[in-house]
């Protein structure tokens, strides 16, 4: 996207205006320290994207913006905390830094200040957004409690587990995207289908990190190789290689997954076990198929053929992408 780099200024920027110069100062350091911590600013940018595709502004869209980038982060505290996680983008998680119970107080109060930017809207596109938001924010919280039931259950299908990265991550990118479709009054049809493109392109995305988690750089990644091994969770990766192994195979991946243990020896005998079993083509395939989904939605997007390449563009990327 040729303007990815203008819009990732402005939301720096506008993050950096943002006083946290209030009191308890130990609810809000935390919320200053992780939206400071960088990441991509993916999902604020496909807001300012969406807006300018349909016709609105970057400076129109940018509260909108700051609510989802705020909610991103907030989810990402709590994910964190339930996952007992060491590291967030290189750094030490909130609850690592500070305590447990900030961690979750301060994620609390940044659900809260992300619902308060929706007021700098007038009555219609304040409703719904905040609509959009209230459903995306509940189904996000359905994903989660998926994936916590995922962890005690020995049959979860990989059709469900799609169903969980919908909602766990997927939603909050198609929101992102029609969230700058609300901002710049643009047709219920066109907020539909970039709704849909950035559903599928999240699904695409989380399959994606599925892969990088496990065979990623841990310094450009930004979190823990193979920390979804240690943890037991039961990925595309594990699923698919469930299905393909051969009755040892089987046997050795339910073992070690059976266990607690924390160790490099457990992560490489996994990804061993992927790599025998030959699911990491498998999972490229997916990653490849969500993302042309995605891609089959542009020519239904009434914007100008200059974004639509730039979101093509932007879909290869992701697909390709390796932090």
């Amino acid at each position: 996207m040729n303007n990815i780099l203008r819009y990732r200024e402005e939301i720096d920027q506008a993050i950096a205006s943002i006083s946290f110069q209030k009191t308890p100062v130990e609810l809000y350091q935390p919320v200053e320290y992780i939206l400071n911590l960088g990441g991509k600013r993916l999902r604020p940018l496909l807001t300012l994207f969406s807006a300018e595709a349909f016709g609105s502004t970057s400076k129109a869209a940018m509260p909108a913006a700051l609510a989802i980038e705020m909610f991103h982060n907030f989810s990402l505290i709590h994910d964190d905390i339930m996952d007992d996680a060491p590291l967030r983008r290189g750094q030490k998680t909130v609850h690592e830094k500070w305590d447990l119970n900030t961690g979750i107080l301060s994620g609390d109060a940044m659900l809260i200040l992300a619902y308060q930017y929706f007021e700098n809207y007038e009555a219609e596109v304040f409703r719904d957004l905040a609509k959009l938001f209230s459903k995306t924010a509940l189904e996000v919280c359905e994903g989660q409690q998926l994936d916590i039931n995922f962890e005690t259950r020995n049959d979860v299908a990989i059709d469900e587990y799609i169903q969980m990265i919908d909602y766990k991550t997927a939603v909050l990118v198609g929101a992102a995207f029609e969230m700058g479709a609300i901002v710049s009054k643009t047709s219920l049809d066109n907020r539909s289908n970039i709704y849909d493109y950035g559903r599928y392109l999240g699904i695409a995305f989380q399959l994606q990190d599925d892969i990088l988690d496990a065979f990623g750089d841990s310094e450009t990644f930004g979190k823990q190789i193979g920390g979804d091994i240690l943890e037991n969770k039961k990925t595309f990766l594990y699923l698919k290689a469930l299905q393909n192994a051969n009755e040892q195979q089987k046997i050795d991946l339910e073992r070690w997954y059976q266990t607690t243990e924390v160790s490099q020896q457990k992560i490489d005998a996994v990804k061993q076990l992927f790599i025998d079993t030959n699911v990491l083509d498998d999972a490229k395939v997916m990653v490849e198929d969500y993302t042309n989904k995605a891609l089959n939605l542009l020519s239904q997007l009434d914007i100008d053929e200059g974004y639509k390449l730039e979101l093509k563009e932007f879909s290869l990327q992701l697909m390709n992408r390796k932090v």
